[in-house]
């Protein structure tokens, strides 16, 4: 995945070769991103990884981090964000989240 040029517009991503897939599902609702960005301190931080940890039980997202564990065991993919910091990132919950529902990673 390469990052997008500023001023690309989300829906020429895919077709400008950014991703292959985008699962808007296993993001963080936009009210949620607001929140993470704004978490300047561990604490702050910690309950944004809370609140998407709750979001990532509704069913779709249950679904997808199954498949995508699944996946894992025998297909090669990456998980990519544009945040700088992957410890201050989604990603990072993510990776934790696919690794509970079974995924192996590299």
């Amino acid at each position: 995945m390469r990052r997008p040029p500023r001023g690309v517009p989300k829906a020429e991503y895919a077709s400008r070769d950014f991703y292959d897939v985008w699962l808007p599902e296993l993001a963080p609702s936009e009210g949620l991103v607001k929140v993470a960005l704004k978490a300047t301190d561990e604490r702050a931080w910690q309950a944004f990884v809370k609140r998407y940890r709750t979001e990532m039980k509704r069913p779709p997202a249950v679904r997808l981090l199954d498949l995508l564990a699944r996946l894992s065991h025998g297909t090669a993919f990456s998980v990519g964000c544009y945040c700088r910091d992957e410890n201050r990132c989604h990603r990072s919950v993510l990776k934790a989240l696919l690794l509970e529902h079974g995924a192996s990673l590299e």
